[in-house]
């Protein structure tokens, strides 16, 4: 991994904080993801599954977490089933985890290989009454394909009919969303190798300049301060293109006078960040772009006032929405009629900002937490207002990730990162 060891610490408390939360007489099976073909003998890079990985810190493929904790062997209430790691496999592919290495990582002290795995199993499924299976549950989720976790919990199913099935995503939807302090940090490390994505690109952009190759001056940035990859497919989107709201295909030249949204964020040790940034391909705003940004920005911070420990989110968005109705109006582009007759199903705002303005954010870009309960402290949230008008051939989105604290506003992780339209035109002209 490129990413520093993270203290096992988090990974003991967040089992402990989990297991807490079982059924007495439960086993629980977490899995990781498989490494998905291409074609012929090539395979896209493997990326852990979040939930095995939340749990145990373990980055590597084929393993299985097993947590039992009223197991009456003490040393069978944690279990890490590993793939067995041997010179061979060392010099074609690089080292894998030991079990002394496991430990290290997880501080799970009881680690077998794979090959024991059905033998082990059964011992503590016969001391069992429910086992808890990993299903994706994700509001946002829309899987068409078979994982391991899926394949594991047939053969689970299949094999021991007589055990009552629970679920670990509920559980896990909670724990999750809100952060320990060494997630915090963690989150704020990709933050800060995105900071230095967004400026080193202030001093590169220009017109003629394309989208890709703004694409590119982040992935350098990123992969010499220990980030693997773009947290998420990267948005680059010059001119009109930024009202397609999930553009990314960065394959157009960056014309003088227009706007560039980017949507980019870095990943640092599997953990997110967001953010969005639009800046002027020649250095400067117009007067009515500039006009259109601050009003996002208001938008924004007015927002962000509103991410309180205790909100609801859905009334939060009524309210940032009312908000943007006013900046709106002040823009022109709406009037007091749009607004008198508004559907409130989809409110005239939405014409120009016609997507969420927050999503909980960690281990996934689009993390766990449960949307109909209040918000709590150390919960991540991004902030991401926009105003999209096709017809003046631009849109601006502007966002940062925050922590929800215990009392008044939440914490910017992005708080270094220009955003003030003069502080952008003072650097890309410097």
């Amino acid at each position: 991994m490129k990413y520093h060891l993270i203290n096992n610490e988090l990974f003991i408390k967040n089992r402990k904080n989990f297991t807490s939360k079982m059924t007495p007489k439960s086993l629980a099976v977490f899995n990781s993801n498989d490494i998905y073909p291409i074609s012929a003998d090539s395979t896209m890079p493997f990326e852990q599954h979040r939930d095995i990985f939340y749990l145990s810190g373990v980055d590597q493929e084929e393993s299985i977490l097993v947590l039992f904790p009223d197991c009456p062997k003490e040393k069978h209430r944690e279990i890490l089933f590993l793939k067995e790691t041997n010179e061979h496999i060392a010099i074609w592919e690089g080292e894998k985890l030991t079990k002394e290495k496991a430990f290290e990582t997880s501080g799970i002290k009881t680690v077998y290989w794979l090959q024991d795995m059905e033998k082990i199993m059964f011992e503590i499924m016969t001391q069992c009454d429910t086992v808890y299976i990993n299903t994706n549950e994700h509001y946002r989720a829309n899987v068409e394909t078979e994982t391991r976790e899926d394949r594991f919990t047939k053969w689970l199913k299949e094999k021991y009919p007589a055990h009552a099935v629970a679920k670990s995503n509920p559980i896990l939807q909670r724990l999750r969303s809100v952060k320990d302090v060494i997630e915090i940090d963690l989150i704020q490390q990709a933050c800060d190798i995105t900071e230095k994505g967004f400026r080193r690109i202030l001093n590169f952009v220009k017109p003629g300049v394309w989208e890709y190759e703004i694409e590119a001056e982040f992935m350098h940035e990123f992969l010499r301060n220990r980030s693997k990859k773009f947290a998420y497919t990267p948005i680059v989107a010059s001119g009109n293109n930024a009202n397609v709201l999930h553009y990314i295909e960065n394959n157009q030249p960056c014309k003088t006078g227009d706007l560039i949204l980017m949507d980019i964020g870095a990943e640092y040790a599997n953990y997110s960040s967001d953010m969005t940034r639009s800046v002027p391909v020649s250095g400067k705003f117009t007067p009515r772009q500039k006009d259109v940004y601050n009003a996002v920005n208001r938008v924004k911070k007015e927002a962000t006032k509103m991410l309180i420990s205790g909100a609801l989110w859905e009334d939060y968005h009524i309210e940032v929405g009312k908000v943007m109705t006013s900046e709106l109006l002040g823009l022109g582009l709406l009037d007091k009629n749009d607004v008198q007759n508004e559907n409130p199903e989809w409110p005239a705002y939405k014409k120009y900002f016609m997507h969420g303005t927050s999503h909980h954010m960690g281990l996934d870009t689009h993390d766990y937490g449960i949307l109909t309960e209040p918000i709590q402290t150390n919960m991540v949230f991004t902030v991401e207002p926009g105003i999209y008008i096709p017809d003046e051939g631009f849109g601006i989105r502007l966002e940062d990730d925050v922590v929800i604290q215990e009392n008044g506003e939440p914490f910017n992780l992005m708080r270094n990162i220009p955003i003030e339209a003069d502080e952008i035109e003072d650097i890309m002209n410097s």
